[in-house]
């Protein structure tokens, strides 16, 4: 089964043709950061231009690489959302106007469960179910992937997810975007307990997260401590860094022995934070869970995820209508948007 996956949600425009929801034959992704690098940030009227300008040399690209044309495929894939709507709608057109031209089915895909399913990319990927942390820059959630159509939500961010805190700790410094790479770069050079920054208790939320009061206490720090260079910058950024892998990893430990899960999956582009993993990793290790850690290149959007999502949803006879729509709130386990999906049954 050969299925044709584009992602445009956000600021990369990336299509991707999976076989059998396991192996990647193509994988492109257009970056935008040069775009959005001079803002600080992403800004959303840009990147739908650009994916507007990317997204068919991309997706020709894909089917380039993996030596498949059109007709070829078995289904088409897009994310559906959450996301930018603007960007959305890139994506979401492009791919109807594919899925009508090859007489192919279409699968309206959440973005969320793409990053879940990335993992079934890597050689002995686990099954469901298993405990999925996702941690990007957009969201920051606990999942408990009971099966391949049933995740349930067992925390999630009360404000900041934990890629926005870096994003906007590193702007605090001047840091170039995307700043997550930058601190990361920095903290490895300097020691994590130099600065002992909040770690938040959520009340009515053992297992939510919430950053907004460490990026207050960042910015406190910097207002008594201005401009800081060399060893004390690093210091700085090991310390915040703590201060986000410290709750994500304890949360995501204790959000899978409360469930009865023996695996633990971290993914989103956060999951490619060199800490991150090597704390996740530890406290796994301590715990007695497997922890499956994907490449770098499968934690950051990219179309192979929606693509290995995009199979199961067709094979489970998920087919969207023609009237299927994008929404930029879609929450993992809703309903998919519009209800414009059309149930049949496929073997």
């Amino acid at each position: 089964m050969l299925v044709l996956g584009i992602e445009t949600s956000c600021d990369e425009t990336a299509a991707s043709v999976v076989r059998d929801g396991r192996v990647a034959l193509s994988d492109v992704v257009s970056s935008q950061i040069e775009v959005h690098k001079r803002w600080g940030g992403v800004v959303p009227e840009l990147a739908s231009r650009n994916h507007v300008v990317q997204v068919m040399p991309v997706v020709d690209e894909a089917l380039e690489r993996a030596g498949v044309k059109l007709a070829d495929l078995d289904a088409v894939a897009v994310t559906t959302g959450p996301g930018l709507i603007g960007a959305l709608l890139v994506g979401l057109q492009a791919a109807k106007s594919l899925a009508w031209a090859a007489g192919k089915p279409l699968v309206g895909v959440n973005h969320l469960e793409g990053h879940l399913l990335a993992i079934r990319l890597i050689p002995d990927a686990p099954e469901p179910p298993f405990l999925g942390l996702v941690v990007s820059g957009g969201h920051t959630s606990l999942y408990a992937v009971e099966s391949f159509s049933s995740y349930k939500l067992l925390g999630s961010t009360r404000d900041d997810a934990a890629g926005e805190a870096y994003d906007k700790v590193a702007k605090m410094l001047g840091l170039p975007y995307p700043g997550g790479i930058h601190i990361d770069k920095l903290a490895a050079q300097g020691d994590k307990k130099a600065i002992r920054f909040p770690r938040a208790n959520v009340k009515g939320g053992e297992l939510d997260f919430s950053f907004s009061g460490l990026k207050t206490s960042v910015l406190t720090h910097l207002q008594k401590n201005p401009s800081p260079q060399g060893q004390v910058l690093s210091d700085l950024c090991a310390s915040f860094q703590e201060a986000v892998a410290d709750p994500l990893t304890r949360k995501a430990i204790k959000a899978a022995k409360r469930s009865g899960l023996s695996r633990l999956i971290l993914c989103g582009g956060v999951a490619a934070n060199s800490r991150l993993r090597a704390l996740a990793a530890e406290r796994a290790a301590e715990a007695g869970l497997d922890i499956f850690l994907p490449p770098p290149r499968l934690c950051t959007d990219n179309g192979a995820m929606i693509a290995v999502a995009g199979t199961h949803a067709f094979q489970r006879g998920e087919l969207a209508s023609p009237a299927l729509n994008a929404d930029p709130a879609w929450r993992l386990g809703a309903p998919r948007p519009s209800l414009a999906v059309q149930q049949q049954a496929h073997p």
